[in-house]
C-alpha cells in the first residue's frame, strides 16, 4: 500500500531552481510507485493558491519576496489560516522539510511535531545566503544559526543532497543520519537526446570540430560565471577559439550580456528539452561555484557526455570521483578556470574516457529511482 508524503518545500515550481527541481523530481518518482504527494510551498509566484500539478497536489502560501523570491517569507493572513485549517484535516505517513534555513521550514517541523508525523529535513546548501553584501550577509548568518537552533528543537532527523552538505549541516552542529543525492531522470534524458529539438553549432556559426564549453544554470556570482567568461576571454586572446554558450537567467543576466561577442553567447532561459540538446552538442561543461550542494546542472552535462570543470566546494565532486572523471579545482580563480580549460581542450582522449566514466558513476548512484529507495527505506523504517 502507498505511502502519504507531504514535502514543505520553501520554493516550488513555477519558480525554478535546485530545491524546487528536486522536490518536483522525487514527488515524481514517489508517485509512479503509487504513493500520494503534497507539496506545501510560498506563493512566490503569485500562481493559483490550490492546484494539482499533474498528480500533485500544490499548496502555496502567501509570502513576501524578498530577494527576487530567493527567500520567501509567510504572511500570516486569511488565505494562510484557510490552507493551515485544510491542512489540519490531513494526514500523512511523513513530512518533509526542504531545506533548512526558510520559515517555512519551522512551520513544516512544527506541522509536523503537533500531527505526531514523522518529519526529516534535507539540506541543500553548502554555506551561508548571501546578498554579496558583508553587512547583511553576517546579519543573514546569525539569523540562520538563531534559525536553525530552532528547528533543531522540533526536527531531530536530518539529511544531505550530498556528503558536503552533510559536512556543512555540521556547521550547525547537525549530526546527519545519511544522503538523498540529487539526481537526474536518465531514461528522460536519453530520450530527449535521440530528438534533439535545436541544432545550435549550426545556429551560432559554429564549425563541428570547434570545442564548445557550456554553463547552465541561475545566473549568479556565486555559480562563478564571470571568472568563466574572463578565462575564455583570455583563452581566445592566445589566437585559438573556445566558444562558450551559457543557457540561465538570473540577477547578472545584464552584466553576462555586456560579454556577448562571436564566442561568448549568452542564450537565456531555455526549456528542458533545449537544455539536453545543448549539453549533447556540447564538449566541456563548467560549474566554477563557490557554493553548491549538488548542481543538477552537473549532473545532466554528464547525462549528456561532457566533460565536467568544478570546484571542491559542494557535492558536485562527489560525481568527479577522481581525476579521472573530471577536474575538481581548489577555488574559481580565473587562473585557475583558464588552465582546467586549456587542459580539457588539449586531452581529447583524457575527456573521452572521463565521459564514459562519469556516466557509469552517475546510472549507478545518482538516479531518482536510487534516492527514492533510499527515502521509502527510511519512511518504512519510522
Amino acid at each position: 500500500m502507498g505511502k502519504r508524503y507531504c514535502f514543505f518545500s520553501a520554493q516550488y515550481l513555477p519558480h525554478m531552481g535546485g530545491v524546487e527541481n528536486y522536490t518536483y523530481n522525487i514527488a515524481q518518482e514517489l508517485i509512479k510507485r503509487g504513493n500520494e504527494v503534497v507539496v506545501v510551498t510560498n506563493n512566490t509566484t503569485n500562481s493559483c493558491q490550490h492546484e494539482y500539478m499533474g498528480q500533485i497536489e500544490v499548496l502555496r502560501i502567501p509570502c513576501f519576496n524578498f530577494l527576487n523570491g530567493r527567500f520567501p517569507v509567510m504572511r500570516l493572513n486569511t488565505q494562510f489560516r484557510k490552507i493551515d485549517h485544510y491542512l489540519k484535516q490531513k494526514s500523512f505517513d511523513i513530512v518533509i522539510v526542504n531545506a533548512r534555513f526558510y520559515l517555512h521550514s519551522i512551520y513544516g517541523a512544527l506541522y509536523a511535531k503537533k500531527k505526531e508525523i514523522p518529519c526529516i529535513c534535507i539540506e541543500h546548501g553548502t554555506s551561508h545566503l548571501s546578498v554579496n553584501n558583508k553587512i547583511l550577509d553576517y546579519i543573514g548568518g546569525v539569523y540562520e544559526h538563531m534559525h536553525t537552533a530552532v528547528l533543531k528543537k522540533i526536527c531531530k532527523n536530518y539529511y544531505g543532497v550530498s556528503k558536503a552538505c552533510c559536512e556543512w549541516s555540521g556547521h550547525f552542529r547537525i549530526q546527519s543520519k545519511g544522503v538523498l543525492y540529487n539526481a537526474v531522470d536518465l531514461d528522460r534524458i536519453n530520450s530527449l537526446k535521440q530528438n534533439a529539438v535545436r541544432d545550435f553549432r549550426k545556429e551560432n556559426d559554429i564549425d563541428h570540430e570547434a570545442v564548445i564549453v557550456v554553463f547552465t544554470g541561475r545566473l549568479l556570482k556565486e555559480k562563478g560565471i564571470f571568472e568563466l567568461i574572463k578565462a575564455v576571454e583570455k583563452y581566445n586572446q592566445s589566437g585559438q577559439s573556445l566558444y562558450l554558450l551559457i543557457a540561465g537567467d538570473g540577477p547578472e543576466k545584464s552584466g553576462v550580456e555586456q560579454h556577448k561577442s562571436k564566442y561568448i553567447i549568452p542564450l537565456g532561459r531555455l526549456g528542458f528539452p533545449d537544455i539536453v540538446s545543448l549539453l549533447n552538442q556540447s564538449d566541456i561543461f563548467c560549474l566554477p561555484s563557490v557554493s553548491e550542494g549538488l548542481a543538477t546542472s552537473a549532473l545532466e552535462a554528464a547525462a549528456c557526455g561532457c566533460y565536467i570543470i568544478t570546484t571542491e566546494r559542494g557535492g558536485t565532486k562527489e560525481l568527479i570521483a577522481t581525476s579521472d572523471y573530471g577536474t575538481v579545482m581548489k577555488d574559481n580563480s580565473v587562473r585557475n578556470v583558464y588552465q582546467a580549460l586549456v587542459n580539457a581542450v588539449e586531452d581529447k582522449e583524457k575527456r573521452k574516457k572521463a565521459q564514459q566514466l562519469c556516466y557509469e558513476k552517475l546510472e549507478s548512484e545518482f538516479t531518482w529511482k536510487h534516492t527514492a529507495d533510499r527515502l521509502e527505506k527510511i519512511v518504512n523504517s519510522k
